[in-house]
């Protein structure tokens, strides 16, 4: 009698746990926070380093927003967040297994 494996992996037929591709893109990203002072003496919290095509940019944009509770876009591969809130960003990237730096 065959045995079937359990949580395959559409790819390779590998289980699910060995394919953690996203995880692996992720710990080989260093990222740089800071902040910068803008017009009228606004800062904002610039994140630089994501790689767009490794990772979904905009959901992790959308999640820094939600968690800082601000407004922020994503320009020229670099993530700009209204404030600033190098602290919360620092951990909630290396939460999801970045490598943060913060200049």
């Amino acid at each position: 009698m065959k045995k079937k494996q359990k949580d395959s992996g559409p790819i390779l037929g590998l289980p699910e746990d060995i394919l953690e591709f996203d995880k692996i893109s992720m710990e080989t990203i260093e990222v740089k926070v800071y902040t910068d002072k803008r017009k009228y003496g606004k800062t904002v919290t610039i994140i630089e380093g994501i790689d767009e095509k490794a990772i979904d940019a905009n959901a992790l944009l959308k999640e820094l927003k939600t968690k800082c509770a601000c407004g922020g876009t994503m320009k020229e591969g670099k993530i700009i967040l209204q404030g600033d809130h190098k602290p919360k960003v620092k951990k909630i990237l290396e939460s999801k297994g970045f490598i943060v730096r913060i200049i």
